[in-house]
């Protein structure tokens, strides 16, 4: 009998397409993330070897590799506050000659919530016009933002990792552009790193993309990515509560589905409740060989988005 929090029963089903029920009761807004509890944190928690903490974030800066296939905004950051302009303007209101000793500094940014390392939310995609657990634009979502799924639910992901080497499977440092990742691949680069899929882990997908960041073009075009196929092997089969991965998107680009957009994350948000962790860099992970470790993200609770920055890192496990 399949298990339900791996293939929840559907709300709505059209045209090969779902939308589930959370398994978690009408009140969930998180999906798979219910499975952590204090009991696997304390698990993975007492169990860590931190004399290496791998770091698996990248910078923001201007002219980052971002989405803006759609028209949203690229990272911006500028001041507000210079040492010599708080002397000219006093905005602080403290004194132009208090400023000539007290040198003040401030800034301000502006970007995409799916910029750098992030995590997408689950009312980021959704299948006509319904999300997961039923959440609707009608009935959910305000002036500015969801009133359902944003992050001020999230907790820290706390989890197994485990690393599928797929560039390093296939022998090199980057995957062909626009290549597919397979049910086949993710088995093959399990088996090779001797790796047994826990439910509840955090499958990250090296593909080597991050060899070429941070070339804008480089990084973006033509990203190779999992498949559908992949997806639904790796939540419905391998049990995965998140997937990882060292691109834009995760998903192969462009898609492969005929007349889709984003299916992958449409089919992991709204059908699986599995959120979604993209530009993760997984370089050292995968150069010194560490496929299993503690996965530790902290997302910013941004109330209502559909997904934020999320600081990632690595942490070996003790035998």
């Amino acid at each position: 009998m399949a298990d339900p929090e791996l293939v929840p029963e559907p709300i709505l089903e059209r045209d090969g397409l779902k939308v589930s029920k959370s398994p978690w009761g009408e009140d969930d807004e998180i999906g798979r993330l219910n499975m952590m509890t204090p009991d696997t944190n304390r698990a993975i928690l007492e169990h860590l070897d931190a004399r290496h903490v791998f770091d698996c974030n990248v910078d923001y800066f201007i002219g980052m590799p971002s989405w803006l296939a759609a028209g949203d905004p690229k990272y911006e950051i500028w001041m507000t506050h210079t040492p010599q302009g708080s002397v000219n303007d006093n905005l602080s209101g403290v004194g132009s000659d208090v400023h000539e000793a007290y040198s003040y500094c401030g800034d301000s940014i502006h970007m995409y919530t799916h910029c750098g390392t992030h995590i997408d939310t689950l009312n980021h995609l959704g299948h006509y016009g319904v999300f997961w657990n039923g959440w609707t634009a009608d009935e959910h979502l305000g002036s500015r933002i969801w009133n359902k799924g944003g992050l001020e639910h999230y907790p820290p992901v706390i989890a197994r990792g485990v690393l599928l080497d797929v560039a390093g499977l296939h022998g090199v440092e980057c995957l062909p552009d626009s290549y597919e990742v397979t049910p086949e691949d993710c088995q093959r680069a399990a088996a090779e790193a001797g790796i047994e899929f826990k439910k509840g882990d955090v499958v990250c997908v090296n593909m080597g993309r991050m060899t070429v960041w941070p070339d804008f073009h480089g990084y973006l075009d033509h990203s190779p990515g999992i498949g559908l196929g992949a997806a639904k092997w790796l939540c419905e089969e391998a049990g995965a509560m998140c997937i990882a991965g060292d691109t834009i998107g995760l998903e192969v680009m462009p898609m492969k589905e005929p007349n889709s957009f984003l299916p992958v994350h449409a089919y992991m948000f709204a059908t699986a409740g599995a959120q979604i962790i993209e530009i993760v860099d997984l370089r050292e992970l995968a150069v010194e060989k560490q496929y299993e470790f503690a996965f530790l993200g902290f997302p910013l609770k941004l109330r209502g988005a559909t997904g934020a920055p999320m600081p990632v890192y690595a942490v070996p496990l003790k035998d």
